[in-house]
């Protein structure tokens, strides 16, 4: 079967009975009805240290479900990532994530003077989602820009072609609201955007 795009979607929610989850479920049936082949995982199913015990002073080994994020990653061309903003940052469980395999010769490589460096997956895209229960337009009128660690920090360093979309107010939100916010998710995947 012919495939338009292969894409990875990630809950990054500890949670899989989130909102988040229902919004990615949304994104993924609606790119699979497009033509495209989606894996999908959620953080909160797997089972990982998330923290860096000794920094990068020692790489610790990556268990099972880390490797198979890694090689979900390298064979998407196009990788979406769900997530609540908790105290303007994404979640613990996927920063941990990120800590542990974000490693020189996956995601970059410094060259040799440690200047510069190559970012191992460009060409490839991101999407990153980011819930929120106050309205993007305050919450980056009050504390700017929330996603940049994610965006430029994380995705665009190692070469990923990034673009954010911020989806809110929640808290309260009514039934009719939370179905257009999952029809316009699942149009988004139809759209890969």
């Amino acid at each position: 079967m012919f495939y338009d795009k292969k894409i990875l979607v990630l809950v990054g929610h500890p949670d899989s009975n989130s909102f988040n989850t229902i919004l990615a479920d949304a994104y993924a049936e609606g790119a699979r009805e497009a033509g495209n082949e989606v894996k999908r995982v959620n953080l909160g199913d797997l089972n990982f240290d998330p923290i860096l015990h000794k920094g990068y002073k020692e790489i610790q080994e990556l268990e099972p479900d880390l490797k198979q994020i890694q090689e979900d990653i390298k064979w998407c061309e196009h990788f979406v990532i769900f997530y609540p903003s908790w105290w303007s940052t994404m979640p613990a469980i996927l920063k941990g994530m990120f800590d542990r395999i974000w490693l020189p010769g996956f995601a970059f490589q410094f060259n040799e003077k440690g200047t510069f460096w190559k970012r191992l997956f460009k060409g490839k895209t991101a999407r990153v989602f980011v819930t929120s229960d106050a309205h993007p337009f305050f919450t980056r009128l009050i504390f700017g820009d929330t996603t940049n660690e994610i965006k430029k920090g994380t995705l665009w360093f190692a070469g990923f072609k990034v673009k954010v979309k911020k989806i809110g107010p929640l808290k309260g939100i009514s039934e009719e609201k939370r179905k257009k916010w999952l029809n316009k998710t699942k149009k988004w995947g139809k759209k890969a955007y």
